[in-house]
């Protein structure tokens, strides 16, 4: 009787297509979505397919300038999930769901690609098994789970198709196979469609092309050819990144980016028919010494065949590349990091992984990788061709946590091939329950565990978003003007576009002169002049202060600044006795005793007694500023809010920056306060004049309130960003003004109100509604 292997195709497929389901829609059961940018996302598609079209100025986002679309992803990003929503309507799938699906639809393709593949390249116990630690493991599950719709997904599907087709090259005996070389083509091209940082694929497969090359130098000749025709495919597939970048967006490093330009200059290149920096360096610099590369490799076989020689002579031509690259091209030493643009950023996914990350995403599998090294007593072709995967995303995992799950198939398929290299090693000294014991072991137990640790990390996720926000960024929509614009932290901007659908001053990146104005380091003035219309303040900013200064000093004006004396605490209530309450964390403890005309309030720092300077507390709708039974002109602020039950302990400084003002307090003259939940998320108006967008009768009229303006300048675009109107009005003495219907054509305006030289309300509208 044969038993049934579980790694044969018919039951492995099914298997890693269920277990990888399973992992990816653990986070399908939230009602919001993870992290912050799927919420942009969503916007703005929910937006273009009320427009019908995919529209470029978005003016629901970076207020009050707007934002262009194609300053970020290529279009694929939005359309797919679009796409895929108008195939599953028919069966009542709603656009949401949709949208929270897609993630797992392309990642569990990704991982039948990746089994395919090493089943091609190698056998169906590798291919199984390297796919079942790949279907488990967090750091693949953190951008293709459900509810967390990142660009990254598609790479890396497309990576596994271009592999597959490489693999199928690499195996069939028929003489068409080399047919299958222009998988790899499409692939690379295509990926250009959906992600603006898709240039690693690029990379990878260049890098397999050179690999395959050293192999043919050193075991099978034959091969040579087929190193010459990935290379080749990356060619074709730059040609096509090029041609969909001018249909649909180019990547980050295009032609009208200001990263491209930055690039370019430090290159010194210069767009032509290719429009984007990292084409051009692959096809002016890396495709040709790629090339060389090979043959010099090919020539230099013809005139040994011994295998030292041929590694001395690879090991020397590898050291002359490099060293002639950098020397004649230094700065594409920094192509791996960006060019150093995001070095300084305080955003964790762009600096190197802790242990905690790699724990995380990839638990017991980091340890096994160093058993891949048995492999090298039986290397086959497939490895060099896996090789040049590998390196490039272990090095690229050394630089960002961006690149965890870029890097997962690596770290299964060494830890799958490790495992089974280790297995290989011991069965023949085994047998009877020992082999069972091991295999069980090996096979079994490990996978097990580690998907396990998976899967607790995944079950333990959580959105950030909650109905504290929900419930005020849907106020705001109903009790705000379409062009009025936003100022909060910038991590929450995205959530600011999808359901208040207001513009706000920053997401999706830091903002420098946001984090100074809630640090009090520029005021009012600053946010009248970009037309602030309503600032949000929360408890979250307040456990972001050390981001908030990190992000602040990125600008030159505040790179100086410290958090020295800027001294902060939250502490939870631990006990409320009814005439006492005690606050307390790791450092303070605040005992209150609430009195009929003073409380006694004292902090115990240590074994030390301290007295607040100033008690305030937020108890239903009103913050009281409460009499102390003692106090202390040297102690700290005491916030505590009876709605939550928690206290903060500030120092001056703290007290008097922006975000403390308006949290605590009603932050002045100029902020009144028009939403709050009593203690989470507060919304304060800031009083200026101001312009109002109404739509009477299809035509568009700006009424002022406050109507202290005395110019009003109109600047007209096309969708594209092309600027095609610009005029000042006198408004002296008016309350409204009938925009014009002749404007050149104009799609969006931005307009600026101006009470003689200042400034005093900025805002963008589109002038149809038609795609926001």
């Amino acid at each position: 009787m044969r038993y049934p292997k579980i790694e044969e195709p018919k039951y492995a497929i099914p298997i890693i297509v269920i277990i990888s389901t399973f992992f990816r829609m653990v986070t399908f059961r939230f009602k919001y979505f993870l992290g912050f940018d799927p919420y942009f996302h969503l916007a703005y598609i929910e937006e273009a397919l009320k427009a019908g079209k995919w529209f470029n100025f978005f003016t629901l986002a970076h207020g009050p300038w707007g934002f262009q679309i194609k300053y970020f992803h290529p279009l694929g990003l939005w359309m797919t999930p679009a796409y895929i929503y108008k195939i599953l309507a028919p069966f009542g799938v709603s656009l949401v769901t949709t949208f929270k699906i897609t993630p797992v639809i392309f990642g569990v393709l990704t991982i039948v690609f990746f089994y395919l593949s090493l089943r091609k390249l190698f056998n169906d116990r590798v291919a199984f098994l390297s796919s079942l630690l790949l279907s488990m493991s967090y750091g693949h599950m953190f951008r293709s789970m459900a509810n967390y719709y990142r660009g990254d997904n598609y790479m890396l599907f497309w990576y596994s198709v271009a592999l597959l087709g490489i693999a199928y090259a690499l195996t069939l005996k028929a003489r068409w196979r080399y047919a299958f070389y222009l998988v790899p083509a499409l692939a690379t091209g295509f990926s250009a469609a959906f992600w603006q940082a898709y240039y690693p694929i690029f990379i990878f497969i260049l890098a397999s092309g050179l690999f395959l090359a050293v192999w043919a130098y050193l075991k099978e000749e034959k091969y040579f050819i087929d190193s010459l025709l990935i290379i080749l495919s990356t060619a074709l597939g730059a040609l096509i990144a090029n041609w969909i970048g001018g249909k649909l967006n180019y990547g980050m490093l295009g032609y009208y980016r200001w990263i491209g330009k930055i690039v370019a200059k430090k290159l010194n290149l210069t767009f032509g028919f290719i429009k984007d920096v990292y084409l051009l360096i692959h096809l002016k610099y890396l495709l040709p010494l790629s090339l060389v590369f090979i043959f010099l490799l090919y020539l230099t076989a013809r005139f040994s065949k011994n295998t030292r020689v041929r590694e001395a002579v690879l090991v020397g031509l590898t050291i002359l590349g490099l060293t002639v690259l950098f020397l004649k091209f230094p700065a594409l030493k920094d192509l791996s990091t960006g060019f150093g643009i995001f070095k300084e950023s305080p955003i964790q996914e762009t600096h190197p992984p802790s242990f905690n990350d790699l724990w995380a995403a990839y638990n017991i599998t980091l340890f096994l990788i160093p058993l891949y090294l048995l492999r090298f007593r039986r290397i086959s072709l497939g490895d060099f061709l896996m090789f040049g995967y590998i390196f490039p995303t272990l090095y690229m995992l050394s630089i960002w946590t961006r690149f965890l799950f870029i890097s997962a198939p690596s770290i299964a398929f060494l830890a799958g091939f490790g495992i089974l290299e280790v297995y290989e090693f011991i069965k023949p000294k085994l047998s009877g329950r020992k082999l069972i014991a091991v295999t069980l072991a090996l096979l079994i137990l490990i996978p097990s565990i580690s998907g396990g640790l998976a899967f607790k990390t995944i079950w333990e996720m959580k959105p950030l978003i909650n109905e504290h926000w929900v419930e005020a960024l849907e106020w705001l929509r109903n009790n705000s003007n379409e062009n009025d614009v936003i100022l909060t932290w910038w991590d929450y901007g995205h959530w600011v576009t999808y359901y208040a659908r207001r513009a706000p001053v920053a997401q999706g990146s830091p903002s420098a002169w946001v984090a100074a104005y809630l640090l009090g380091l520029v005021d009012w003035k600053w946010a009248q002049s970009i037309g602030v219309d309503y600032v949000i303040v929360s408890y979250y900013d307040f456990l972001k202060l050390q981001a908030i200064f990190d992000t602040a000093r990125l600008s030159k004006r505040w790179a100086n600044i410290t958090m020295q004396g800027y001294g902060f605490s939250v502490l939870p209530m631990t006990a409320n006795l009814g005439d006492v309450m005690m606050f307390e964390n790791n450092l303070y403890a605040v005992i209150i005793k609430p009195g009929t005309n003073a409380w006694d309030v004292t902090i115990r720092v240590g074994n030390t007694f301290r007295y607040p300077r100033e008690l305030l507390v937020e108890k239903g709708t009103r913050v009281m500023r409460v009499p102390l039974l003692r106090f202390s002109n040297s102690g700290p602020y005491l916030y505590v809010n009876l709605n939550y039950n928690y206290a903060f302990l500030m120092t001056e400084k703290t007290y008097n920056t922006t975000l403390a003002r308006l949290f605590v307090g009603n932050g002045g003259k100029k902020y009144s306060l028009v939403y709050s939940d009593g203690g989470i998320i507060k919304i304060f108006r800031l009083q200026h004049p101001n312009v109002a967008v109404e739509r009477v009768d299809g035509r568009i009229i700006l009424r002022f309130n406050n109507a202290t303006g005395t110019g009003l300048g109109i600047w007209g675009f096309l969708d594209n960003g092309t600027l095609v109107f610009k005029k000042w009005y006198s408004v002296k003495g008016k309350e409204e003004f009938l925009l014009p219907l002749d404007l050149n054509g104009s799609v969006v305006v931005r307009y600026a109100y101006a009470e003689g030289r200042t400034i005093v309300d900025r805002g963008v509208l589109r002038l149809d509604l038609s795609g926001r």
